[in-house]
């Protein structure tokens, strides 16, 4: 009787263990994808961001976008409401004002989740709006995902997967904000930010 006790325990306790680390969830802030093939007879590539209303407040998509040699070309925040749904295009809005007026082929996306917003972007009604003085932070709550268009035997095929979780160092985020700040300086031009209701 007590080896059945034991063994009942035992699997109570893994039981409860289990439970603790599935409530857990992911405390990400920090997220990196792709993007490719961002050319004029390709479709346009898509990044969607959901909110999960973890914090009750709205958050802010802070994206910088990178050409494929390590030069950020814009950046800007996207404002998306607890439990709401937001949707960018690459070509038409991510990409479409860059830095030397040359739009990238192939590169790189970054995103912030972040309380406050930086830099430029939508500014809902209400809102006081963006600016560089105040520096992102970074509030786990955003979940994103991206298509990629991929180059088929013919024509162009479309994948799509969720951002990468990584890492947000002190001198990363610092970094980021600077090159964002110098892009404004240099163009004044901020990627766009299409309001939820009005993005699909």
């Amino acid at each position: 009787m007590k080896r059945v006790g034991l063994v009942v325990f035992a699997m109570l306790a893994v039981a409860m263990l289990c439970t603790s680390a599935m409530a857990q969830g992911d405390n990400s802030v920090y997220f990196v994808t792709y993007y490719s093939n961002n050319v004029s007879a390709a479709p346009d590539a898509v990044v969607r961001v959901v909110n999960d209303g973890d914090t009750e407040n709205d958050l802010w998509a802070v994206f910088f976008v990178f050409d494929d040699s390590q030069e950020l070309t814009q950046c800007c925040s996207c404002d998306v409401t607890a439990d709401g749904l937001l949707s960018e295009d690459v070509k038409t809005e991510l990409t479409a004002y860059p830095l030397r007026n040359v739009r990238n082929s192939r590169g790189v996306i970054k995103e912030i989740s972040s309380s406050t917003c930086f830099g430029n972007g939508y500014k809902p009604a209400g809102n006081p709006g963006c600016g560089y003085s105040t520096p992102t932070t970074p509030t786990p709550g955003l979940r994103s995902w991206s298509t990629h268009i991929q180059r088929a035997v013919s024509g162009y095929a479309i994948t799509e997967t969720a951002f990468a979780d990584s890492n947000l160092a002190a001198s990363e985020k610092t970094l980021l904000e600077q090159l964002c700040y110098f892009d404004y300086l240099l163009s004044g031009a901020p990627c766009y930010c299409t309001p939820e209701d009005y993005d699909f």
